[in-house]
């Protein structure tokens, strides 16, 4: 059961999405939700602040799994990268509406406390892609130092790429399966694809 205020934030971030912040009303967003369009005001206070809860709330759900993987110590540096590959990608999969959000606020951004939770959660993830490279190639997992800033903007640019084309690949493929089969085909072959560049870039023998 998810509560009135996540009922609120989910219904925002579908129209969001489509109309982009300035096209939303909260009269669009409350009947989308179906709630009286008080409640707004009451869980958020204004359309602003809604935007930003929506943001954190999707960013921070990513935070707390990263620190759980940099302390794992059952499964080597190459196995974190692999679990964050698949979480993110899932991420990108399941929540496509909060990524195009995401995407659009990059190009147009207006609402600086938005800019800095952007800045300051990808600052996260580099330092995160930082400290399990640092540690490989400490223990010889891994062979190659590529520049740090780059990992994530190879993983996080692919993702995003190709999650907005997948409609095009799908004409281009002259796929007639289902969308779900389809979704499921391409998501896995993406996640193979970032991982054979990951090990690669990384210097990354299975069997060595």
């Amino acid at each position: 059961m998810i509560s009135k205020e996540e009922n609120i934030l989910f219904a925002a971030e579908k129209i969001f999405a489509e109309m982009g912040f300035e096209g939303t009303s909260t009269r669009e967003i409350a009947k989308a939700a179906n709630v009286n369009i008080s409640m707004i005001s009451y869980y958020f206070g204004s359309k602003e602040k809604l935007y930003e809860k929506l943001v954190e709330y999707r960013m921070s759900e990513g935070q707390f799994f990263s620190k759980d993987i940099l302390e794992r110590t059952d499964i080597n540096e190459w196995e974190k990268i692999e679990k964050i590959v698949d979480q993110f990608a899932g991420k990108v999969r399941h929540n496509q509406c909060f990524y195009r959000i995401m995407q659009r606020e990059q190009l147009y951004a207006k609402n600086p406390q938005i800019l800095e939770f952007l800045k300051q959660t990808k600052m996260g993830f580099i330092a995160m892609y930082s400290k399990i490279l640092e540690s490989g190639l400490k223990k010889g997992v891994f062979t190659k130092n590529p520049p740090i800033y780059l990992l994530h903007a190879t993983v996080s640019g692919t993702l995003f790429y190709a999650s907005n084309g997948k409609e095009m690949y799908k004409e281009f493929l002259n796929d007639t399966e289902e969308e779900s089969v389809f979704d499921e085909k391409y998501y896995t072959d993406l996640n193979k694809h970032i991982k054979y560049i990951l090990k690669d870039l990384l210097g990354y023998e299975e069997n060595k």
